[in-house]
């Protein structure tokens, strides 16, 4: 995206808007409202909002320093103000935002940490020096809040309330194994990188030597859980927010994740024979024991 033209980004801007808030309308079917707006849809537009705010003195500084952790805010505030603007949460909605605001709470902070220490993100070195490209991608993230946590919002603003049953559970533990899986991952790395030792090589140990992703793997299971939590309420239109862990797995391995650091690694290190053979041997995103 970083050669689109002017009318291009336009373009790509309205679309990524277009896309969540359809997604927002879909989501609200049957659930709460306020001033006979849905809940739901408000909470899609807040989700531009609070990222076109801090895109303001982001870009007046060209700077991406925030860029991590208004996306992890944003998710915490989307979610509390689906709970307080709904009339009567029941506990699986309870359930949903406290899942999200640990997830978020938890990324945001580490991404945010990470930047700190690295200085920069090299991601961003062009597209933040063109107003518009740098607007398109705190857009991008807006979708990317609307899109991933649409399960959570139809559990919290819908009006279908059923008791917690066995799909409730195998929700919330599909969610914690992969929460626990993108953690320990995120660790392993960052013990690796700190250690003056690992400088230049990469990494093939812990959760790394089953998956060349593992963290990626362990998101795209947690919002899958998040999905199985929502099943049982979903009504109508709803069901579109099923979209979720889709996006998030379509996301992570044909857009922005995979693909981005796969190129990275084998310009860094293609040829390598160590790499070549850890690349042969341990699958790119679906854990495999080693050996």
């Amino acid at each position: 995206m970083g050669n689109l033209s002017t009318p291009q980004l336009l373009v790509a801007i309205a679309v990524t808007i277009a896309i969540g808030l359809a997604v927002a309308i879909a989501g609200s079917d049957g659930g709460a409202s306020v001033g006979g707006l849905s809940v739901f849809f408000l909470c899609g537009m807040l989700a531009y909002a609070i990222n076109w705010l801090v895109f303001i003195p982001s870009n007046i500084a060209q700077t991406e320093k925030f860029f991590d952790l208004t996306g992890g805010v944003t998710y915490i505030v989307v979610t509390a103000s689906a709970l307080l603007l709904s009339p009567n949460p029941d506990p699986r909605a309870y359930v949903a935002a406290v899942l999200v605001a640990i997830w978020a709470g938890r990324l945001a902070t580490f991404l945010y940490l990470r930047i700190r220490r690295d200085g920069r993100d090299s991601r961003f070195d062009e597209m933040k020096t063109r107003a518009l490209r740098f607007f398109l991608t705190w857009t991008l993230q807006g979708l990317w809040v609307v899109l991933t946590a649409a399960c959570a919002l139809a559990i919290i603003t819908g009006s279908n309330i059923r008791p917690m049953g066995w799909m409730a559970g195998l929700g919330i533990a599909i969610w914690i194994a992969g929460f626990v899986i993108e953690v320990v991952a995120d660790r392993q790395k960052s013990a690796f990188k700190s250690d003056p030792e690992n400088e230049g090589r990469f990494i093939n140990c812990g959760l790394w030597a089953w998956s060349r992703h593992p963290n990626y793997f362990g998101e795209i299971v947690l919002w899958t859980g998040m999905a199985i939590l929502a099943i049982p309420v979903l009504n109508g239109w709803q069901w579109v927010t099923l979209i979720s862990p889709v996006f998030v797995f379509l996301l992570l391995s044909r857009v922005s994740g995979i693909p981005m650091l796969e190129e990275k690694a084998d310009e860094r290190w293609g040829g390598d024979d160590d790499y070549e053979a850890y690349k042969k041997a341990t699958p790119v995103l679906i854990p495999k024991p080693p050996g």
